[in-house]
């Protein structure tokens, strides 16, 4: 037997906090900041602005075209700023383009993303998943705009993470990201001190508040 187990494979060990690799890779797409999960997902001739962003001979004005263009979707955006960072290029603007809320269940992760086109999704500890991208429904609109004035007065108050982005949080814990054009920004304690927390609270009342718009509208658009 013990012969036997030297030559069992091992599963490779799944690539974020969910059992599903399928809803681990939409997970990974929330943060922007790999293209090569893009590049598996697309097809050449890739469409644009990912024409420019998968391309190796697109320039840093080439990128900063794709993320001052304003028909181009928030997440692009992330992707482009990401990308001239890597060059170690350092935007000159500051903008907020994503705000990312993360709770470690006992089941699970649930995970909350809202960017600047008023677009959003949801991941439940299940793993079963909201995906929002209707621009013009108002209330999303309002909410998201909330949740986006109270992340930038914490965005105003700390200091970026200049390190790789971390694995998503235990349980127990509790992490709200901010998807700015210049670096990462973030801010992670257990569920009971950040929700308490003066500068937090806001915040993530008002992601709450966006998490059941979506749940509510999802469940009354089945029923």
């Amino acid at each position: 037997m013990a012969l036997f187990n030297l030559f069992k494979k091992t599963p490779p060990p799944p690539s974020g906090p969910y059992r599903d690799e399928g809803t681990n890779q939409i997970y990974q797409l929330l943060f922007s900041d790999n293209a090569e999960l893009y590049r598996s997902s697309l097809s050449e001739p890739y469409p644009y602005p990912f024409d420019i962003l998968l391309s190796p001979s697109s320039s840093i004005a080439d990128l900063q075209k794709v993320a001052d263009d304003g028909s181009t979707e928030a997440r692009a955006k992330i992707l482009a700023y990401n990308l001239q960072m890597a060059r170690s290029h350092k935007p000159a603007n500051k903008e907020l383009l994503g705000v990312i809320v993360e709770v470690g269940m006992e089941g699970g992760l649930d995970t909350l993303a809202a960017y600047s086109d008023h677009t959003a999704r949801y991941i439940n500890y299940t793993g079963s998943m909201i995906i929002w991208d209707n621009h013009d429904d108002a209330t999303a609109g309002q909410l998201i705009e909330d949740l986006f004035a109270k992340s930038r007065e914490i965005v105003s108050k700390i200091g970026p993470w200049d390190n790789p982005r971390r694995p998503a949080p235990a349980q127990g814990m509790v992490r709200i990201s901010f998807l700015v054009s210049d670096e990462l920004y973030f801010g992670e304690g257990p569920i009971q001190v950040l929700f308490n927390d003066p500068m937090a609270n806001p915040a993530l009342m008002s992601a709450t508040a966006l998490m059941q718009f979506l749940t509510n509208t999802a469940m009354n658009s089945r029923s």
